[in-house]
């Protein structure tokens, strides 16, 4: 993860470079840096807006009693679009207006959500965060010589007592037995 986060801060400033250099020959340099100026401003104004509108939206959640799920991971992504639009430069604007319009926000916020903040999760929180947790046996509960172990329910190899042989048995209604709160008292 870092080499990648070490080549994207270098091959970044070297495309905004590369870019201006072939912008600046068509329109000329003052054009250059009146265009850098004019989209660092117009994107500043857009990113405030766009981050007074977030925080009703938070605001509202809360008040409705609702997680600001959303709307956090929406502050976060302006956070970052404020300060690509603030780095001088085409490819960082093009990049923090990206992050910054609703329409192109929504998608990222869903890419971050699955593949960043939902992993992270689980990590940190044994897949409670989620809901990705085990609720009969022990994943991977081998004997202690790492073979399968004893055979009984939680390890039952495919076509004994069920057993689909990942370590999770299927039960059938006849299995288990559900009772009413009326009959334990």
């Amino acid at each position: 993860m870092l080499p990648v986060f070490l080549a994207a801060l270098l091959l970044i400033p070297l495309a905004d470079i590369a870019l201006l250099v072939v912008v600046a020959g068509a329109i000329g340099w003052a054009s250059t840096v009146a265009l850098v100026g004019l989209t660092a401003l117009l994107g500043m104004l857009f990113v405030r807006a766009e981050g007074r509108h977030t925080l009703r939206k938070m605001q509202r959640s809360l008040a409705e009693g609702d997680l600001p799920t959303n709307e956090a991971v929406d502050g976060g992504l302006l956070i970052a679009a404020g300060a690509f639009l603030l780095t001088p430069g085409l490819v960082t604007d093009t990049v923090g207006f990206l992050l910054a319009l609703p329409l192109t926000r929504v998608p990222i916020r869903v890419v971050v959500k699955r593949y960043v903040i939902t992993p992270l999760l689980d990590r940190q929180t044994g897949g409670f965060a989620t809901g990705q947790v085990y609720t009969a046996g022990f994943p991977n509960d081998g004997g202690p010589d790492g073979s399968a172990g004893a055979a009984g329910p939680w390890n039952a190899g495919p076509g004994r007592d069920g057993g689909s042989g990942d370590g999770t048995v299927d039960l059938g209604p006849d299995d288990y037995e559900v009772t009413d709160d009326a009959d334990r008292r």
